[in-house]
């Protein structure tokens, strides 16, 4: 072993622990993210209407809070397992899902627009036995109709 794992062997510990927690993390909630996105999420200018919108005011602050927090832990998760092992870029993708922030459902709807990304989070939902998440496609500058 290297000289400096000796001498800091705590911090070893702590690097390999946090790693293990991550990948299970990465094994465990990410997938399970991915199958839970109802089918319809990608279809139309704006996401479905959250379960708990008619909930008390009070609750609703809490429940938004929570997936929040849970959405930035998640994207930090990701971070860690681009350098750890793990699922990042899934990590990170759902993580920004759960996120709210100026402009999120454009950049949702661009990368699931991507083949191989929308492939991936197919190919995790087929496993599950769910269906196939179902996004519009956008007609591209050749695909447009060339009547004004």
């Amino acid at each position: 072993m290297p000289p400096w794992t000796e001498l800091n062997r705590d911090l070893v510990d702590m690097v390999v622990l946090v790693s293990l927690v991550i990948s299970t993390l990465g094994l465990i909630a990410v997938p399970r993210a991915i199958v839970c996105i109802p089918a319809d999420y990608f279809l139309g200018p704006h996401p479905p209407t959250l379960p708990w919108a008619s909930a008390h005011p009070v609750m609703r602050v809490l429940l938004t809070l929570t997936k929040n927090v849970l959405g930035v832990l998640l994207v930090l998760a990701g971070l860690a397992m681009l350098v750890l092992p793990g699922q990042g870029l899934l990590a990170i993708l759902v993580g920004a899902m759960l996120v709210d922030f100026p402009g999120k459902r454009p950049a949702e709807l661009a990368l699931i627009r991507k083949k191989r990304v929308r492939a991936v989070l197919n190919w995790v939902r087929h496993r599950a036995g769910r269906d196939p998440l179902l996004v519009e496609e956008v007609p591209g500058p050749d695909k447009q109709d060339p009547t004004p």
